[in-house]
């Protein structure tokens, strides 16, 4: 599936990723401090289509290094185990989409990554660490802003929609959606996800509406931009994930519409 695009182009990586990594989160798996540390740069982002996967791969990206952890490369041994990560990460998003989340186990992401459950275990204590893992390394892209630093209506025009593709269609929005849902239910899950995504998203998509807006002169508070932003993003989490309805494009643009100025 191929990346969200708007206005014909395809999304930069996100420029505030790094930012984001550098907030606290709670560890996943099994992992040490160091090898977060290497995969914090993920924090917001899309699907890994095919040519991302191979851009995975062959590290020729950011994103593919990301991945890397505490596994080095260097070695033939590094390799296998870097090829062994990527195809869990893989095999995961995959599954979601075709068995749900309760139908997703170690066990099958096991059998369609070619990887023992040993192998899994060693880098992630569940289902939910691998998902979050997807999650953070897939939205650097899919949740780019469409400017490094965006100062025109245009620009939170197009990270509205941008964000309703992705939650909508994306199979990383697939992955967000089932996080959320589980979250509901299970506190540590809750924690990973606010601590770990979803506070510092939400803090970087509230200063880039105020400064959308007019907030570098001082004409937008952060409070309004904080409500604003709720008021355009809650119609599209409730379609998603309670109507179960398309983000379409139009129904985008008639709620930016209603909350923009003309």
């Amino acid at each position: 599936m191929a990346a969200t695009v708007v206005n014909g182009q395809q999304p930069p990586p996100d420029k505030d990723h790094t930012a984001i990594a550098a907030q606290p989160r709670p560890a996943t798996g099994s992992r040490s401090g160091a090898s977060r540390a290497a995969t914090g740069d993920r924090a917001v982002g899309g699907r890994a289509t095919g040519a991302a996967r191979a851009a995975r791969a062959s590290g020729s990206t950011t994103k593919g290094d990301a991945v890397k952890g505490e596994v080095a490369t260097t070695g033939g041994s590094g390799r296998r185990s870097e090829a062994a990560r990527l195809a869990v990460l893989n095999a995961t998003d995959d599954l979601l989409v075709e068995v749900g989340f309760e139908g997703l186990t170690i066990e099958g992401i096991a059998a369609a990554a070619g990887v023992a459950k040993q192998t899994i275990y060693r880098w992630w204590k569940s289902k939910v660490d691998i998902l979050f893992d997807n999650l953070v390394l897939d939205a650097a892209t899919g949740l780019a802003w469409p400017a490094e630093t965006p100062a025109d209506p245009a620009d939170l025009r197009a990270y509205l929609h941008r964000f309703a593709a992705f939650l909508g269609a994306a199979p990383a929005g697939k992955v967000l959606q089932a996080l959320l849902g589980h979250a509901q239910l299970d506190a540590r899950t809750a924690e990973l996800l606010h601590e770990g995504f979803l506070d510092a998203l939400r803090a970087r998509d509230v200063a880039h509406t105020r400064a959308c807006l007019g907030g570098a002169t001082g004409e937008y508070g952060a409070d309004e931009a904080a409500v604003l932003l709720d008021a355009l993003l809650a119609p599209l989490y409730h379609r998603a994930l309670v109507l179960r309805r398309p983000l379409d494009p139009a129904f985008v643009d008639a709620l930016l519409d209603q909350h923009l100025p003309g």
